[in-house]
């Protein structure tokens, strides 16, 4: 008796399927029409059909049920539309903003939340104003952005003066840190003469205060020790991520605030904060810094953005001055 024999499992396709057919194949499954499909590429009918043909070819199954006079998607035709659809629109709507911006004038910033949040976004107005032919784009985050391999233009970072002048980086203002609170907790709350009077209030810090080194000049105990008071504990604490957290805590009256005195500089001077002690005001090792990108020198919105930023920094630096 012969042997049974049976049919070679055939080969599977392993390889990337090319993009250029996917257009005619969301055409068709969106009118189920070859014909629709064609008038709506420009192309003839038979184009259409060779490229789904050829697309077929590559996935290695039909995507498409033919009918004399209709055309139904298969099974894996339907999978192919939910993973195709999106990405393609995606594609698209980027392409869109790509064609929307070629030619604009653009600045691109990047810097960390906080002082976006709190220094830079509130003052953009003005120079939008002044150059309403310029576009903004800024970018947050922790990560530090390599001007040398990236589109940005210009980096704000808060560093020691030695890290930033290795890069030749321009000064915009150093710091001091000041204890804050609003106006109705002061007022609601027990009397405010000594360093040790913080002790009867909740007292805001940074979360990560004491497992970060490079984050302890920002600390209570650090001003406490200072101040010759470091025994002390208040009734309770509250800890947020952010430096702007942190103050808007303080101007909803929650607590007293360690703060960063350029970034609350504007709240001080409308009257929203109150500086509280500000004999007792502690030096920060960090100041900010201004950084060029290597290819954004010979752009004059770039140099427009330099020079305005600047102007807003000294006068920042003018108002941290100590009033007598």
């Amino acid at each position: 008796m012969p042997h049974a024999t049976t049919s070679p499992t055939p080969l599977l396709r392993t390889r990337a399927i090319g993009a250029g057919h996917l257009r005619a194949f969301l055409a068709v499954a969106r009118h189920l029409n070859f014909r629709a499909a064609a008038d709506e590429l420009a192309l003839t009918q038979s184009a259409v059909s060779r490229q789904i043909q050829s697309l077929e070819d590559e996935v290695g199954i039909p995507l498409f049920l033919r009918h004399s006079r209709a055309v139904e998607l298969t099974g894996a035709g339907a999978q192919l539309l939910h993973a195709v659809q999106p990405a393609m629109e995606s594609i698209d709507s980027t392409v869109r903003q790509i064609r929307q911006t070629a030619g604009r004038k653009s600045v691109a910033i990047t810097t960390w939340a906080s002082f976006a949040a709190m220094w830079l976004i509130p003052r953009l107005e003005a120079f939008q104003r002044a150059h309403p032919d310029i576009d903004i784009r800024i970018d947050t985050g922790d990560a530090v952005v390599d001007l040398e391999t990236t589109d940005v233009d210009l980096a704000i970072r808060y560093s020691k003066a030695v890290d930033a002048s290795a890069r030749s980086a321009q000064p915009l203002f150093g710091e001091e840190l000041v204890l804050v609170a609003s106006p109705a907790l002061l007022k609601s709350g027990p009397a405010l003469r000594t360093p040790a009077d913080a002790a009867h209030y909740t007292l805001i810090e940074t979360g990560d205060v004491h497992r970060m080194p490079h984050l302890e000049w920002l600390s209570w105990q650090r001003w406490f020790a200072a101040n010759g008071c470091d025994q002390l504990q208040p009734p309770r604490w509250l800890y947020f991520n952010y430096a702007h957290q942190i103050v808007q805590a303080a101007l909803a009256g929650q607590g007293l605030a360690i703060a960063r005195l350029p970034l609350v500089a504007d709240a001080l001077a409308a009257g929203d904060l109150v500086e509280v002690l500000p004999a007792h005001r502690l030096a920060s090792p960090l100041s900010y810094w201004l950084l060029q990108g290597p290819r954004s020198h010979e752009r004059a919105e770039v140099q427009a953005f330099c020079q305005w930023l600047l102007s807003e920094a000294s006068k920042t630096h003018h108002a941290m001055m100590p009033t007598t």
